[in-house]
C-alpha cells in the first residue's frame, strides 16, 4: 500500500511513525511534512488547503490511501476533492468536519442524537454574550464557534476576559461549566460501524499546575488508571455511536476520525467538543500503544469495511509524551533556533522517541525550530511511572534555546 499523510504536526509524525513500521506499506509520503517526518516519509510540498493540489499529488504519486491529518483541510474540503479522484481517504467530508469546524453545528447534532453535553447558547452579539453569562454565571466558558487551532476557548471567572474574547469572535458558544476529570477518547469509523481507542488525557494549560494559558497541549498519557470501568463502552454507546447515526440520517456521513473531549462530572459523563481528526498530542501517546497495523485500519475506515477487522490489540503498558514548546510560547513564540541532542534522546529499543512538531531543517542539515510547539517527546513503558520516567530522561538531553516545557505531565496518574 502507498499511503500520503496530510500535514506537518507531531501528529502527522505519530501516524507517519507508526505506518513506517506496517510492513504493509510499501511506499510512504508526508506533505509538506517536517524535518522529523523527512526520516520516515518522502516529503513534498503542497498547500494543504488546496484539495486540488492535494489530489493531484495523492494521483502522481499513485497513493492507494491518504490520511488527512489537520482539522483545517478537512473543514476546507480536502478529502472531498481526493475521493472526486477516485482515491480512499481517511477523514471526514468538508460537510461532516463541521462538527469541529462550527461547535453551534455539533450542539445541533447532539441535541438531535440525545447525546449529553453542557447546556449553551450561541452568541453572535456583545448584548446576547453578555446575557448568556450572566444565566449561567461564573466559570465563564467561552468558544469561538469557529477553529482555533485548540486556543479558541477561555474557561475563566473575570467577566470581562469572558466578554473580551466573545466580543473577538463573529460567533461564540456559551456554555455552562462542567466539573470532573478531562477525557480524550479516539473513534475510527466508516460512517456506519464504530471503533473506539484507548482513552488519553491531555494538558491544555502552559504551565504547570495547569496554571497559565491555553495551548494546543502540553503533554499527554494513556491509559487512565483512574478512569470508571466501562468508560468506553458508556462512551460509546451514549455519545460515539448516536453522532455517527444522526450524521448518517442527515445524509452527512462521518467517515475517519471521531474525537470526543469529555468531562466525567458529578452528574455523568458530557461532551466538552468534538474533533474531526486525531487529537495532537494524545495522538502520540494512543499510537504508541497499538499494536495492531495502522494502514489496514484507516484503509478499512475510507472503504466502509471496519466491521471486517478483527479487534484491535494494545500493549499493556503506558506512554507519556511531553511537548518541548519554544521561548514565548503560546503567545509570541520565537523561531530559527537549532535543537540539539535529538539523537542522544531516542532510546535504541525503541521506549523513548521525539516526533517532530514544529521544526525544519536548514542548508547544513541542522534542525531548528519553527512553531510555538517544537516536539513531542515520547516513552513507553509497563506502567505510567516507567513511561514518565523515560520520557523526562530524553527531555533533559535535549537542548532548544528558550524551549519550556512542563514537569508534571501524568505525575499525579502515576503516583
Amino acid at each position: 500500500m502507498k499511503v500520503l499523510v496530510i500535514g506537518g504536526g507531531a501528529r502527522e509524525h505519530a501516524l507517519c511513525r507508526s505506518l513506517s513500521q506496517d510492513s504493509a506499506v510499501t511506499e510512504l509520503y508526508c506533505a509538506p511534512g517536517n524535518a522529523g517526518i523527512a526520516q520516515v516519509a518522502t516529503v513534498h510540498p503542497v498547500d494543504q488547503l488546496d484539495g486540488a493540489q492535494v489530489a493531484a499529488l495523492a494521483r502522481r504519486l499513485d497513493a492507494d490511501l491518504v490520511v488527512v491529518g489537520p482539522e483545517a483541510p478537512l473543514v476546507a474540503g480536502v478529502s472531498d476533492a481526493v475521493r472526486a479522484a477516485g482515491i480512499p481517504v481517511f477523514g471526514p467530508s468538508g460537510k461532516a468536519a463541521q462538527l469541529e469546524g462550527s461547535k453551534a453545528f455539533a450542539k445541533d447534532v447532539m441535541a438531535a442524537a440525545g447525546v449529553p453535553t453542557a447546556r449553551s447558547y450561541v452568541c453572535a452579539t456583545p448584548a446576547e454574550a453578555a446575557e448568556a453569562l450572566d444565566a449561567f454565571g461564573a466559570p465563564y466558558v467561552v468558544k469561538d464557534d469557529g477553529l482555533a487551532a485548540g486556543k479558541g476557548v477561555v474557561v475563566t471567572s473575570d467577566r470581562e476576559a469572558a466578554l473580551a474574547h466573545a466580543a473577538s469572535c463573529e460567533r461564540v458558544v456559551i456554555e455552562e461549566y462542567l466539573d470532573g476529570p478531562e477525557v480524550s477518547l479516539f473513534a475510527i469509523t466508516d460512517g456506519t460501524t464504530v471503533l473506539p481507542l484507548q482513552p488519553a488525557q491531555d494538558f491544555k494549560r502552559a504551565l504547570d499546575g495547569d496554571e497559565g494559558p491555553n495551548t494546543g497541549g502540553m503533554g499527554a498519557y494513556s491509559p487512565l488508571p483512574w478512569a470508571p470501568e466501562g468508560l468506553v463502552e458508556e462512551v460509546l454507546e451514549t455519545v460515539l455511536q448516536p453522532t455517527v447515526d444522526e450524521l448518517r440520517r442527515r445524509g452527512t456521513e462521518f467517515s475517519g476520525l471521531l474525537y470526543a473531549g469529555l468531562a466525567l462530572t458529578s452528574r455523568g459523563t458530557r461532551v466538552i467538543e468534538f474533533n474531526a481528526r486525531f487529537g495532537d498530542p494524545e495522538t502520540q501517546v494512543v499510537l504508541a500503544r497499538l499494536r495492531t497495523p495502522l494502514a489496514a485500519v484507516l484503509h478499512a475506515s475510507a472503504t466502509g469495511a471496519l466491521d471486517q477487522l478483527e479487534p484491535l490489540r494494545w500493549d499493556d503498558g503506558a506512554a507519556v509524551t511531553v511537548v518541548i514548546a519554544s521561548e514565548g510560547y503560546p503567545a509570541a513564540p520565537r523561531t530559527g533556533d537549532v535543537i540539539e541532542g535529538l539523537a542522544d534522546a531516542e532510546a535504541a529499543d525503541g521506549t523513548a522517541f521525539v516526533l517532530h512538531a514544529g521544526t525544519r531543517a536548514d542548508e547544513d542539515g541542522r534542525v531548528l525550530s519553527a512553531g510555538g510547539r517544537v516536539l513531542s517527546v515520547t516513552a513507553t513503558g509497563t506502567d505510567l511511572a516507567e513511561a514518565r520516567g523515560r520520557a523526562y530522561a530524553a527531555v533533559d538531553r535535549i537542548s532548544l534555546k528558550g524551549g519550556q516545557h512542563r514537569t508534571d505531565i501524568a505525575l499525579k496518574a502515576a503516583r
